[in-house]
């Protein structure tokens, strides 16, 4: 069975650190790229960031960098997207997609997607 499965989210507090994770199963990550997006309560979804197939290219929106960094481990089959600086506007629930070779910011060009694991920033 294809799926992927998103784990790490939480409730940490603002200026906190959070690791998400992205397990695929049923087929390898080596041929997709794999981006994070998120959607928060009354908001349409948007695109955080994405790392293609070959590791070579990455993305990260604009309120990602500096502070959000994507990666991959072949070996298990896993993308990671290590948060770090948490602020409140960063309450979501984050969804990895999957989607041959390269990023794209458009959710619906992803092929599969995981259920989601929420993410609270709150003090």
């Amino acid at each position: 069975q294809v799926q992927l499965v998103e784990s790490g989210g939480g409730l940490v507090q603002p200026g906190g650190s959070l690791t998400l994770s992205c397990a695929a199963s049923g087929f390898t990550l080596d041929y997709f790229a794999i981006a994070w997006f998120r959607q928060a309560p009354g908001k349409e979804r948007e695109s955080v960031s994405c790392i293609d197939d070959s590791d070579a290219v990455t993305y990260y929106t604009d309120s990602a960098k500096g502070r959000f960094t994507i990666s991959r481990d072949k070996a298990k089959n896993t993308v990671y997207l290590q948060k770090n600086s948490l602020k409140f506007e960063d309450t979501a629930v984050y969804y990895c997609a999957a989607r041959p070779s390269s990023c794209s910011v458009w959710g619906h060009s992803y092929t599969y997607w995981g259920q989601g694991t929420q993410v609270t920033v709150s003090s």
